[in-house]
C-alpha cells in the first residue's frame, strides 16, 4: 500500500473512532408524505429575504435564521397568501453568519424567483426562534419557470424529493389538493378522538 494512502486511512480511522455517534438522517419524501407532514404550501414570488442573528440563546451563541417572504397563493385552494418561511443559517453581512448545507442554494433564494414552498409551524427552531419552518430545508422549496407555451412548470429535484420530476403547476395543483383534503380529514379525526377520550 502506498505510504500516503496508508497514512490517510489511518488518520480517517482515528477520526471515526474519536467521533461521538451522531445519527443524521436524510428523509426521502413522496408528495403525499410532504403534504401529510407539512402545514401547507404556497406558490408565489420571493419578495423579501432577511437574516436574523440571535446572539445569546438557551441553545448557544450566534444562531442565524434566514426568512423568505413568498407572496402568491395557496397551492391547493388558490386564495391569495403571503407567507414567511425560515430555515437555519445565513449571513447578515459578508463576515457575520453561518453556512447550512441543507439550506436552499443562493440561486434558489434569489428575490423575484417564482417558487413553491412547503412549510410547518414551529414553536422553536432553535434559540427560541419561532415561525414557519421551510419543511425539509432545501427539499421544501421548488423553483418554477415558464415553458415556451407560457405554462408555469415546477422544477423537480429528482428521486427522493416530494416533487421528483418537472410538472406543470396545474398538474401539481391537481395532485396536491386531494392530498391536502385527505390530510385535513385525518387531522380532524385524530383531534375528535383526543376529545372523546
Amino acid at each position: 500500500m502506498l505510504p500516503r494512502l496508508r497514512t490517510a486511512l489511518l488518520a480517517l480511522g482515528l477520526v471515526v473512532l474519536g467521533l461521538p455517534s451522531v445519527h443524521a438522517q436524510i428523509i426521502r419524501l413522496t408528495l403525499e408524505q410532504m403534504v401529510d407532514r407539512s402545514d401547507g404550501a404556497v406558490v408565489g414570488s420571493i419578495v423579501d429575504r432577511r437574516v436574523t442573528h440571535l446572539e445569546d440563546t438557551k441553545d448557544g451563541p450566534d444562531l442565524f435564521f434566514t426568512t423568505l417572504v413568498v407572496a402568491g397563493e395557496d397551492l391547493g385552494r388558490g386564495d391569495a397568501r403571503t407567507i414567511e418561511v425560515s430555515f437555519p443559517g445565513g449571513f447578515v453581512d459578508e463576515d457575520t453568519g453561518v453556512w447550512n448545507s441543507e439550506a436552499p442554494s443562493a440561486e434558489d433564494q434569489r428575490l423575484g424567483n417564482r417558487v413553491v414552498v412547503f412549510w410547518k409551524e414551529r414553536a422553536d427552531m432553535g434559540g427560541g426562534f419561532a415561525g414557519n419552518a421551510l419543511y425539509a430545508s432545501h427539499g421544501g422549496l421548488f423553483r418554477t419557470f415558464e415553458d415556451r407555451w407560457g405554462r408555469e412548470v415546477v422544477l423537480g429535484r429528482g428521486k427522493g424529493y416530494a416533487i421528483d420530476h418537472n410538472r406543470r403547476l396545474t398538474q401539481l395543483r391537481g395532485e396536491y389538493e386531494p392530498l391536502r383534503k385527505e390530510t385535513e380529514r385525518k387531522r380532524r379525526e385524530k383531534e375528535q378522538e383526543r376529545r372523546d377520550r
